[in-house]
């Protein structure tokens, strides 16, 4: 088996096992669009792939994670950002079990967020890395990890119902 072949198959085996957590990550990055989520994981695992011969097997994880937050955090800035395009067919429709539903508040308001602070929470609470992790996904101190997650959640608990925000959070 060649070297490239082995190399796809690696790649294909990471993504078939962690696209799932990475979409979900993202679709939160972008305040539940799945659509956007899709997007930002293609582009994401695209930058991946391109690097994937350089990236360390015990790194992968954090380097994909790294690679969905600074997608999802350039998409975000984007001046020239695209434009939705008029179809002349409806898109599909999305199905009735989207496990965003259940949070669909906590969803929306998470893209009142400024893009660092809502990637501060969704890492921290929701995946539930450690801050030097946190702080490596997004490429910023720890200092800065705590505090943008702290007023995002303090952000957070003012908006929403008493107890929502505890389902919604992991750690």
């Amino acid at each position: 088996m060649g070297r490239n072949s082995e190399r796809d198959r690696e790649f294909t085996e990471f993504v078939s096992a962690r696209r799932d957590g990475l979409v979900r990550v993202a679709a939160l990055l972008v305040s539940g669009d799945l659509a956007k989520a899709e997007d930002v994981v293609q582009t994401a695992l695209t930058k991946l792939y391109l690097a994937w011969p350089r990236v360390r097997p015990e790194t992968v994880d954090a380097y994909a994670r790294r690679c969905v937050v600074n997608v999802a955090t350039d998409e975000h800035r984007s001046l020239f950002r695209r434009r939705e395009q008029v179809r002349s067919q409806l898109p599909e429709t999305p199905v009735a079990d989207d496990p965003w539903n259940d949070n669909s508040t906590v969803v929306s308001l998470l893209g009142t967020l400024p893009a660092s602070m809502r990637a501060a929470v969704v890492l921290r609470y929701v995946e539930g890395l450690s801050i030097a992790e946190a702080a490596d996904a997004m490429r910023c101190s720890e200092g800065n990890v705590k505090s943008q997650s702290a007023r995002g959640l303090q952000r957070l608990r003012e908006l929403l119902p008493a107890g929502h925000l505890t389902n919604f959070a992991k750690g």
